[in-house]
């Protein structure tokens, strides 16, 4: 029986958010791609000329640069022009390493320039258009494109992107068209509706959903495994994950890989069965699974769940002589392992050898040594660090030092925390980060409310004022502040309408206090 199965288990993350255990795929459903050996720095058949476009394309998703004047001017310059199957194995690549705006943009191109669009490509482009414009751009796309174009990928895409927004209604809807045109027999569209009910909190409906395949003769594929799996810790049942491991190793038709085998060791790992974790991890660098560092950074993150140092420092060395250079993110994830495991020393010596072979100044790593030694109340540490960072060029980012608001918030220092969090909001700061930390702006507020401390908070306001963060919720909190207070303020109905705030019903009811006629 599980203790706690979501405790330890580890997270895949989709486009809209996280799930249970780790996977190579990013959502349950993926059009079919052209199968040839990839990497990061593609060959491309040994042509150094794709090569080198494919480089310029990726560089333009930093910008958020157009593939247009790219594609135009290699069409324009160069010996040949691209192929139909050079943009789609440009599509295939970009997809795999989540540059989705600019494989769309490919897509598009090629329907300008008058190039065939597959079924598949209609397929990914329905799935690149949900990931960068939502599921509405996506369901347009699909109601536009032609009837033959309609078929079992074009329409499996759309129930994937129905079933990852958790749109239950759409979804059945969708697939009871998908069994009337007999395009619902694939593992594909049961693999969306289990990712749907796990999404749903409805672990329980995903075991029938694989009786049903068995009776129709569907083959389950690994990631079907997987979701089994997943849906089985959600219900405390190790036995049923053990029957779905033992099932996929005999299943002649599925090749296990080594996330099914972290997906079980996590499973053990949460129920406190640490020596049958080590075992299943024991099978993965047995059968030779330790095929890319991702695998490396999972079973680092194992070890240190089960408090296992001396095999925690075995990966990391074995981790390092697998490849010819140690990149950043292994870096981030051993000094988080050492984290957890409180090795402070090891921490050291970790970063200290970062520090020497980093080829580009990453903040994460110094905020993953920071967050160490806040946990241990080195806040002499943790500063000088900072100011080290600084000093070699480093950029802070907006969480650096919320870690720093989080320990003084810890130790009653508001003075401290408050200017932690001026430093932290600058009129720079990015909208997805200050909807990421908004509950530290809320936690302000509410220390402020139980202070009746108006002074206080109008300071902090006018922070957040600068950084352009001045929303109805501030506002109700602030007036809910000076009614605490027992305070007036004239002029705060005028200044509401200034910042553009909306007036709510409760908003009008707190304002006829505070700012009485």
């Amino acid at each position: 029986m599980l203790r706690n199965p979501n405790q330890f288990l580890l997270l895949w993350r989709t486009n809209n958010g996280g799930r249970w255990f780790c996977t190579e795929r990013g959502s349950s459903w993926r059009p079919p791609t052209r199968k040839w050996n990839r990497s990061p720095s593609p060959s491309y058949n040994g042509s150094k000329e794709l090569s080198t476009l494919y480089h310029k394309l990726t560089a333009l998703g930093k910008s958020n640069g157009s593939v247009v004047p790219v594609l135009n001017d290699w069409n324009l310059n160069l010996r040949k022009p691209l192929t139909r199957s050079d943009i789609v194995d440009f599509v295939d690549e970009l997809r795999k390493y989540k540059q989705f705006n600019i494989a769309l943009q490919l897509l598009e191109w090629m329907e300008m320039r008058g190039m065939h669009l597959s079924y598949s490509d209609h397929a990914k482009r329905i799935d690149l258009l949900w990931k960068t414009g939502g599921v509405v751009a996506a369901e347009k796309y699909f109601t536009e494109i032609p009837r033959p174009a309609k078929n079992k990928a074009t329409y499996g895409a759309l129930l994937n992107c129905f079933c990852n927004e958790k749109m239950k209604e759409k979804a059945t809807e969708l697939l009871e068209q998908m069994k009337r045109r007999n395009f619902a027999s694939s593992y594909h569209a049961y693999n969306s509706l289990m990712t749907l009910h796990m999404k749903l909190g409805e672990a329980e409906k995903v075991p029938a959903l694989e009786e049903e395949m068995k009776k129709k003769n569907i083959p389950l594929n690994l990631f079907t495994y997987n979701l089994l799996m997943s849906s089985y810790a959600s219900l405390k049942d190790t036995e049923g994950v053990e029957r779905v491991l033992n099932e996929v190793e005999r299943a002649s038709a599925v090749r296990p890989d080594w996330t099914l085998y972290c997906n079980v060791a996590s499973v053990y790992v949460g129920a406190g069965l640490f020596e049958k974790a080590d075992l299943v991890l024991k099978k993965i660098e047995r059968r030779k699974m330790l095929c890319d560092r991702k695998a490396f950074h999972f079973l680092l993150t194992l070890y240190a769940s089960m408090g296992n140092a001396v095999e925690v420092n075995r990966i990391w060395e074995s981790l390092k002589s697998s490849f010819p250079k140690t990149p950043n993110m292994s870096y981030l994830t051993m000094l988080q392992t050492l984290s957890r495991l409180n090795d402070l020393d090891g921490l050291k010596k970790c970063f200290d050898e970062w520090e020497k072979v980093r080829e580009s100044n990453d903040i994460r790593l110094v905020n993953a040594v920071i967050t160490a030694y806040l946990k241990h109340d080195m806040i002499g540490e943790a500063t000088s660090l900072l100011e080290r960072a600084l000093q070699n060029g480093f950029k802070p980012s907006f969480s650096t030092y919320v870690l720093f608001v989080e320990f003084y918030v810890k130790n009653r220092s508001m003075d401290l925390a408050l200017k932690s969090m001026e430093i932290a909001i600058t009129p720079n700061l990015k909208e997805n980060e200050m909807r990421m930390y908004f509950d530290k702006v809320l936690m302000f507020l509410k220390y402020f409310e139980d202070e009746k401390d108006v002074d206080g908070a109008e300071e902090f306001c006018n922070i957040l004022k600068k950084a352009n963060c001045l929303n109805q919720e501030v506002y109700n909190f602030l007036l809910r502040i000076y009614m605490a207070a027992g305070r007036a303020e004239p002029q705060m109905r005028q200044r509401m309408k200034l910042d553009a705030i909306e007036i709510s019903s409760e908003t009008e009811k707190m304002l006829e206090f505070v700012c009485p006629d």
